[in-house]
């Protein structure tokens, strides 16, 4: 072979190289949009998964103001649809979801010219509004002009607008309703700061005009346009609104590339979400568990060092990270937003006390931050399901010093005659704060309860409960296998017979607290699910638990399982923990049965939670409880820990 025929033929291999690589990166690109163009529609095949229907009249409510909010990606505002009785043109907002203000009717309300005619936000009339996994939807229609409006959260300081039409001039204005917010214009932006510090700024593009009076705007285009994006945005502080300056010009300037990204994580999060072998409304259920989750996603601020979950953005008291709560929503989490669920995780952790204990829960202002008791311990339980998503060695070998230290702490504080079996208590000698400890606050269980101190800050409840012993059971044994998995030894003592025997009557065949002279506390509730939840329960003792769980009297209600059996004389439906179902007691009980094998038991009753619950299944938020007598929703829509267990119950059916 002689010198240019090897030429030649080098020349064709490269040639066809080129050509695969560009192949392949075509394919790669094909790929990419078709799986953006999946979980678009996958979004748009859950229309309305909220009704956020809302508009406000005044800038201040009351604490029982509690309308479901779209926000999304750790942001501290929130926006609603207009409501159909009190049309605004215009996505009503925003609401600062700490000081539970609204800072205007709607920061951006749409008005158009067309043919030299101007047509005024007030003459459109409603077509639809929706709100989507990811984005709220919005028509009008004045004189057969139709106007369409998006708004995407794109990250935790920016929304961007997305105005669509045919060939007009758009003219956009609003009023600020805080009598001391400041209001100025700066370049091509409005720039509200709020009295605590606050800002806000809605920037357009250059193409616009923007006139500032007093504390009002008018902006208008120059030039015709089938579409716009208007940027809108809020800071905690003037410092992070500089830093961001390069992010806020960068997002305006590329709108359709942020919108897409916007678009792609809400992809990623329903396709590792959901199921495919699942019917549609139990995909719906899922998905509004996903929306009520995100939307209750906050940002770093403050004193709050990571980002997590507040119990929901519909209850002025809930602008904070609650303990077990956490642990709660980071198991969900890890599923779908696993970043999320470790940062949901170290916020608790960073106000980790020096003894080891873990505060009830972490605000901005952390003098705020309560340690007078803490919650039921299932941190670890958090940490080794993120572990099981991520593989993320390094995440398990920063958590895990910081585990034992709190597992320890309950061993040294909360076991008054230190034989092994802990009590809930709390750090300031008040009877409430022990019964909150317990996370099941006016719980008949406790009724009666006395304290006995341990030490200076320390004191416990004269009452040994076997939720609390059935959780610390499970963290030493999920303990263990960390160890061997971060090479770090763990010294494991706990009796699992012991504390098993121990609480379980023989006669009555369940599971029950003991006062401090070994007698069983007559009462029946949802702590003795937690035995079968956590595999403690020997087989004998699980099935006769379960007989107890189906009983129509007891347990096994319209919509199973209340707090409290339902034939207790205190058993009161609308009571709290004192008769409501809470959603993460009928997952403890669930998948405690199916635990022991009993998977068409256990469908069953997850059957009974999907098709029963009031407006699961429709546009109705997810409450913090419910009647187990009629499925109606009780307090605290938008309940983030509810959202949480029904995802659990949604991927464990079946199976």
């Amino acid at each position: 072979m002689n010198k240019e025929t090897l030429v030649i033929k080098f020349e064709i291999v490269s040639k066809m190289r080129k050509e695969i690589s560009v192949l392949i990166v075509l394919i790669l690109a094909t790929l990419s949009i078709m799986a953006q163009d999946k979980g678009k529609k996958m979004a748009e095949k859950y229309p309305q998964i909220l009704d956020i229907s809302f508009t406000p009249t005044m800038p201040t409510y009351s604490a029982k103001y509690s309308a479901s909010l779209f926000s999304d990606a750790g942001s501290w505002i929130g926006f609603t649809n207009p409501s159909a009785s009190d049309w605004v043109n215009g996505f009503c907002g925003p609401f600062t979801i700490e000081d539970r203000t609204w800072i205007s009717k709607s920061i951006a309300e749409i008005g158009v010219e067309k043919g030299g005619q101007k047509l005024k936000h007030n003459q459109f009339k409603r077509d639809s509004v929706s709100y989507f996994p990811g984005f709220a939807y919005m028509s009008s229609t004045c004189e057969s002009v139709k106007v369409e409006q998006q708004l995407f959260f794109v990250d935790k300081n920016h929304a961007i607008l997305q105005l669509n039409s045919n060939k007009v001039k758009w003219n956009i204005s609003a009023s600020i309703w805080l009598s001391n917010a400041t209001v100025k214009k700066e370049n091509n932006s409005l720039n509200v700061q709020l009295a605590k510090g606050e800002l806000l700024s809605v920037t357009f593009p250059k193409n616009f005009n923007l006139e500032v009076s007093d504390k009002s705007y008018y902006a208008t285009s120059t030039k015709n346009s089938d579409c716009e994006y208007v940027l809108i945005s809020f800071f905690s502080n003037q410092t992070e609104k500089d830093v961001a300056a390069a992010i806020s010009e960068k997002t305006l300037k590329n709108a359709v590339k942020s919108i897409a990204q916007s678009k792609k994580r809400w992809s990623d999060y329903l396709s590792k979400a959901l199921r495919n072998d699942l019917n549609d409304a139990y995909n719906r259920i899922a998905v509004k568990s996903v929306v009520t989750l995100i939307s209750n996603w906050r940002s770093a601020k403050g004193d709050i060092l990571h980002e997590g979950i507040i119990p929901s953005n519909s209850n002025a008291n809930f602008n904070g990270f609650w303990a077990w709560d956490s642990w709660k929503h980071a198991v969900a989490l890890a599923h779908f937003a696993p970043n999320l669920a470790k940062d949901q995780v170290k916020a608790m952790f960073d106000y980790q006390a020096e003894d080891g204990m873990i505060s009830d829960n972490v605000f901005s202002n952390k003098a705020r931050n309560n340690y007078r008791d803490t919650k039921p311990p299932l941190a670890t339980w958090a940490v080794m399901e993120i572990y099981k998503e991520t593989k993320d060695v390094e995440f398990l070998q920063y958590m895990f010093p910081k585990l034992v230290k709190y597992n320890r702490w309950w061993f040294k504080n909360r076991d008054h005659d230190q034989n092994g079996i802990c009590e809930y208590g709390c750090n300031n000698g008040l009877v409430k704060n022990a019964r909150f400890e317990s996370g099941m606050d006016n719980a008949v269980r406790f009724d009666g309860v006395q304290l006995v101190q341990n030490g200076p800050k320390a004191w416990s409840m004269n009452q040994e409960s076997v939720d609390l012993n059935a959780f610390l059971f499970f963290e030493n044994k999920l303990l263990k296998i960390m160890s061997s998995i971060v090479k770090i030894p763990y010294d494991d003592t706990f009796d699992a017979k012991k504390m098993d025997d121990y609480f379980f009557n023989a006669e009555k065949g369940f599971y029950y607290d003991k006062k401090a002279d070994g007698k069983f506390v007559s009462v029946e509730g949802t702590e003795a699910f937690i035995p079968l939840w956590t595999k403690m329960a020997t087989p004998e003792k699980a099935a006769a638990a379960i007989e107890m769980y189906k009983k129509p009297n007891k347990f096994s209600t319209f919509i199973p399982f209340p707090t409290v059996c339902a034939d207790n004389p205190e058993f009161k439906y609308d009571t709290y923990w004192r008769g409501p179902v809470w959603i993460d007691q009928v997952y403890f009980g669930i998948s405690g049965i199916r635990n022991y094998g009993n998977k068409e038991l256990a469908d069953s009753y997850t059957n009974q939670v999907f098709t029963r619950l009031k407006g699961l299944a429709a546009s109705e938020p997810i409450s913090e409880n419910y009647d187990p007598s009629t499925g109606e929703r009780f307090r605290a829509p938008n309940f983030s820990w509810s959202a949480a267990h029904l995802l659990m119950l949604y991927w464990e059916y079946g199976k």
